[in-house]
């Protein structure tokens, strides 16, 4: 793997093209950074833009040497999901600072935040932000102590100026700011106010990127353009709508249309307990009676998460 891994890298440095690598354990980064190490004492990083994703299980250790070659790490909230699952093969004590992002952060390491969408997560981000925040699971399991938390407004700023030199585009997006991309949302609440209990059911009644209305609702509705179909006449966005979220359903609220007639349909089963699962909706027993493989490794991270290098 190493002689691989070490002719792509060797490639990309001499481009100077940034590259990524996903992984997820700790030994497997080791031995990238060995590699990497290796090709630096010939070809010099010197600044180029690299970094690793995931990195759940990233040692102190290892966090200093992708500093020292100036790379970053990238953190999606596959935890948020798979959780209860880490924590019945590792323990709550190995949970508790998986990803250590604290630590990324005090060791200076540039961070951003995202989503692990294609894979085990959902595209949302508030969930992301709400996971940051709480250290909660989607199910209400509390993984991380309170040092390895962040407050709103780290948490946010992971997802754009922390994101942002991920893309080579720190000091062009991130902030509303003079000369930066016009990049905005207007939330449904006040992301800063909301019980931390609330952030994962915030949306964007407004979004706005390079100065273009590119979606919009309630009050908005009239200034997005019209939403393409999905090319897949499956797809469930073509009945749905989209991401399902609670407050759409009831209709008849502040900058909410009524709902249709498919939501409609869905109201009866709206109210069948107290709070649905932001993975499942209200498919519990289904759930609860799934074989879930959490004894097997590759399963863990394969089946139910990332199947990419690790």
């Amino acid at each position: 793997m190493e002689d691989e891994l070490e002719g792509v890298v060797r490639l990309l440095v001499e481009k100077r093209w940034p590259f990524r690598l996903h992984a997820t354990y700790d030994e497997s980064i080791g031995r990238a950074l060995d590699t990497f190490e290796k090709v630096n004492r010939e070809i010099p990083f010197n600044g180029l833009h690299w970094f690793f994703d995931h990195a759940e299980t990233i040692s102190a250790h290892n966090i200093e040497r992708v500093k020292a070659l100036g790379g970053g790490i990238a953190v999606q909230h596959r935890m948020a999901y798979q959780g209860e699952y880490f924590i019945e093969r590792y323990g709550a004590t190995a949970a508790e600072h998986a990803p250590p992002i604290r630590k990324m952060l005090d060791a200076g390491l540039p961070v951003g935040g995202g989503t692990d969408a294609t894979r085990v997560a959902s595209y949302n981000p508030w969930i992301c932000l709400y996971w940051m925040v709480t250290g909660q699971t989607v199910g209400g399991t509390t993984m991380y102590r309170p040092d390895n938390l962040l407050d709103r407004d780290a948490a946010l700023r992971l997802w754009t100026t922390g994101s942002a030199w991920f893309a080579n585009a720190d000091g062009q997006k991130g902030q509303i700011k003079t000369g930066q991309l016009a990049d905005f949302i207007v939330p449904s609440r006040d992301f800063f106010g909301v019980p931390e209990a609330d952030i994962k059911d915030l949306v964007s009644h407004l979004t706005v990127v390079g100065g273009r209305i590119v979606h919009g609702d309630g009050d908005y509705a009239k200034l997005a353009p019209p939403m393409p179909k999905a090319a897949n006449d499956w797809a469930p966005t073509n009945a749905y709508g989209g991401y399902w979220r609670e407050p759409a359903l009831g209709g008849n609220q502040p900058g909410r249309a009524a709902p249709s007639a498919q939501r409609k349909a869905l109201l009866p089963f709206a109210d069948c307990c107290v709070k649905p699962c932001a993975v499942h909706g209200h498919a519990h027993t289904k759930s609860w009676l799934a074989s879930t493989p959490v004894s097997d490794e590759k399963s863990f991270w394969g089946a139910l998460g990332c199947a990419c290098w690790l």
